[in-house]
């Protein structure tokens, strides 16, 4: 159903190796794994399926999952969709797709900025190899309703594909190995991001669109965020590529409904 050229081994050597050296892997063998693309998330040109089948959302087609709610996160004052997240039991997982140059990717630059705006913010982050390709972990100290320390993870993903970067931030039970993160990641292989033949300089964030089946249900208050308890698996980062900061994530009018 889909297809495409794998990068070399070589070229896999070469970008592990400036990995460790960027962002203090621990290790550059971990990241000498297969191209973490392999499996997906697709390009529109290497998708060979029915439309039909998948959630038009403009720069993603996301195929429906059974258990897995999608949302669209809109911007409260432009009302302008800014974000999709995938939802299933205690985990989310928030998408935004970015334009990227043709001759490189953009998540070795960006996971740099990353980790250097975690350690700013006492996120405390390490990269690591995960089932998505390298990625950083994150934890955040907080105070639990009782008055004990405690913290929040979160697990931030980059994906290069062709001339786009999908940027891929997940929390509650999906930032840690589960079922709820397997559920997700499955799903995030499963999206195929439509770029589109439209000049865009790098980082410009790609246009997403409400499907027409959609149901919207507007949520003017802000959503509440749980208080941290000791070993809880949610934080969250709204973070653009382009500089990311560290805060938890904020939603505004929504989709709970959706196909």
């Amino acid at each position: 159903m889909f297809g495409r050229k794998k990068r070399s081994s070589t070229d896999t050597a070469d970008a592990a190796q400036q990995t460790h050296e960027t962002t203090g892997a621990t290790s550059p063998d971990a990241a000498q794994s297969t191209d973490p693309r392999a499996n997906g998330p697709w390009d529109e040109s290497e998708f060979t399926g029915e439309r039909g089948d998948y959630l038009n959302m403009g720069a993603l087609l996301v195929r429906p999952r059974s258990a897995v709610d999608v949302r669209m996160e809109v911007d409260q004052q432009t009302q302008v969709p800014r974000a999709v997240h995938l939802d299933f039991r205690d985990g989310s997982v928030q998408l935004q797709v970015f334009t990227a140059p043709k001759s490189s990717g953009l998540w070795d630059e960006v996971r740099a900025e990353l980790v250097a705006a975690l350690r700013r913010d006492g996120g405390d982050p390490t990269v690591s190899e995960g089932p998505l390709g390298l990625q950083v972990d994150a934890r955040f100290p907080g105070t639990t309703s009782d008055g004990r320390q405690g913290y929040r993870l979160a697990r931030f993903v980059g994906i290069d594909g062709p001339r786009w970067f999908l940027r891929a931030v997940f929390t509650g039970g999906a930032a840690m190995p589960g079922t709820t993160a397997e559920v997700l990641d499955d799903a995030v292989r499963d999206l195929v991001v439509v770029r589109g033949q439209d000049p865009h300089p790098p980082r410009d964030l790609l246009a997403f669109t409400m499907p027409d089946d959609a149901t919207l249900r507007r949520t003017d208050a802000p959503h509440a965020e749980p208080a941290p308890a000791e070993g809880e698996r949610s934080t969250g980062g709204d973070a653009a590529a382009s500089g990311p900061k560290v805060q938890a994530p904020r939603r505004g009018p929504e989709i709970t409904e959706i196909g």
